[in-house]
Parts: structure tokens; C-alpha cells; sequence
């Protein structure tokens, strides 16, 4: 585009040129003078087409840099809706899988249109390089109205995936994405996509697969870590091998001293 207009205005000049025969004539004094002149005023044109091409330049990188879309940081599974059970009148649960395809730590964050009806589980999080972790969503399902059918609704609740670029170590809170706005990524928005239930299909099986992962997840970090130190019993009291032989030895003792009187 600024080649363009350049080539443009180059041929303008030419024009100007021949429409304009003053230039050649007169003097030969008048003739040098204003032919300084004229290099002195092509100059100075020059240098301006010059720097405000650069200007340009740089404002068409900046515009063009903005309108490029963001590399993401994020693969989704899937990668584009939610698929809910169709129940009316109870809650259901959809799953996505997140994993971090870059190699840096980042953070996500869940964002819905129905913040009353919808939550998510986690609503947010880091991974670190390669992580995944399998989200579950949880969605209440209205009455229809006039008996449409699931496949006529057209649900407009949808599913806003953020993401964002931390260093390792930095614990995950809501604000970060608030704080940080200017770096932020969406990463996906997901519309809501209703299943039947009674209907057997891959994307059924898949959803169920995912939703007992993410549960089974969910167990392995509510269960204690396996302790592998010294046994604790009471109040704190360490019991080791070495006293229990000692406390049964003078258990015996006792017993033998008794005997013996």
C-alpha cells in the first residue's frame, strides 16, 4: 500500500514537470539559481516523504500487529463447544480437557454469560508446560418453552476460555488476569450444545469418559499424602522400633520380678 501511493506521487511529479515549462527558460543566472532552488525544495520534499513514510510505517505495523490473531497457548478437547445431557429441570455436566501446548507456565480462567445458572470446576488454574487438566462444567437446564425440541434451542449461554503467560512459581488468583489484562489471551469461546441422552453417540461416550476422569482426578487430590516418616500416634508421640522392644523388655522384668517374690 505505501509502495503504491510512493509510485503514485512519483508519477504526479513527472506531470507536474511537463505541464510546467518555466523551468526551462530565462537566463542562464536565472536558470542556475532556480534550478538551485528546485534541489533545495526537492530536498527538503524528500526528507519529509521520508519521515513520514517511516511514521507510516511504523503505524501499519502497530495496526497490523493488533489485528493478527494471538498465538494461544492452550489446546482444548473439544475445541469448540460444551455438550450437555439434555435433563430440563436438573443440573448436568459437561467436560473440556486444557492442556498447555507452549513452554512457558500459564494461567487459565473460565468466564460464562450465565454466571447464576453455570460454574465451573476449576474456574481457574496454572499448568505448567505439557500439564492438562480436565475441567468440569456444571449447567442447570430450563423447562422449554412452547415443547421445542433440544435440537430447535438455541442456547445463547456460552464459554469464554482466557489465557495467561505467568512465571513459574506464582500462585493463581482471579486478579492476575485483571492486573495483567493487556497480556491476556481468549483462547476459546465454547457454545453449549445439548445431547440426547437415550441416544448412544460418540461424543456421549467421549463426554462420560471425560467426566470420569475428571472425577476420578478429583478423588486422588482429596486423599491424604502417603507418609513416609516415622509413625505418629496421640499427641505427637513418635513410636520407633527400638522402644517398643525396650518398653516390652521391661514389661518382662516386671513381670519376672513379680514371679519371683
Amino acid at each position: 500500500m505505501a509502495i503504491a501511493d510512493h509510485h503514485k506521487s512519483h508519477n504526479s511529479d513527472g506531470k507536474l514537470w511537463k505541464l510546467c515549462p518555466l523551468w526551462q527558460s530565462g537566463t542562464t543566472s536565472s536558470s542556475s539559481s532556480s534550478t538551485q532552488n528546485l534541489h533545495s525544495q526537492n530536498h527538503s520534499h524528500q526528507n519529509g516523504v521520508g519521515s513520514n513514510s517511516s511514521r507510516a510505517s511504523t503505524s501499519v505495523s502497530s495496526v497490523a500487529r493488533s489485528l493478527l490473531p494471538s498465538r494461544r497457548r492452550l489446546r482444548l478437547d473439544p475445541a469448540n463447544s460444551l455438550y450437555f445431557p439434555y435433563e430440563p429441570g436438573k443440573q448436568v455436566k459437561s467436560a473440556v480437557k486444557i492442556k498447555n501446548t507452549s513452554k512457558s507456565y500459564v494461567a487459565f480462567k473460565f468466564q460464562t454469560t450465565a454466571p447464576k445458572s453455570c460454574y465451573m470446576r476449576p474456574p481457574g488454574g496454572i499448568l505448567e508446560p505439557g500439564e492438562s487438566v480436565i475441567a468440569t462444567v456444571f449447567k442447570f437446564v430450563e423447562h422449554p418453552e412452547n415443547n421445542e425440541k433440544p435440537v430447535d434451542q438455541k442456547s445463547k449461554v456460552k464459554f469464554k476460555i482466557m489465557s495467561l503467560k505467568v512465571k513459574e512459581g506464582v500462585d493463581y488468583v482471579p486478579e492476575l488476569f485483571e492486573e495483567q489484562k493487556d497480556h491476556v489471551t481468549i483462547e476459546r469461546i465454547l457454545r453449549v450444545v445439548f445431547l440426547d441422552p437415550e441416544r448412544p453417540s460418540p461424543v456421549l461416550e467421549k463426554l462420560k469418559r471425560q467426566l470420569a476422569e475428571a472425577e476420578a482426578a478429583l478423588e486422588s487430590r482429596k486423599k491424604p499424602p502417603v507418609e513416609t516418616g516415622p509413625k505418629v500416634v496421640g499427641e505427637g508421640l513418635v513410636i520407633d522400633e527400638w522402644k517398643e522392644r525396650r518398653e516390652k523388655y521391661l514389661a518382662r522384668q516386671q513381670v519376672e520380678a513379680v514371679d519371683s517374690v
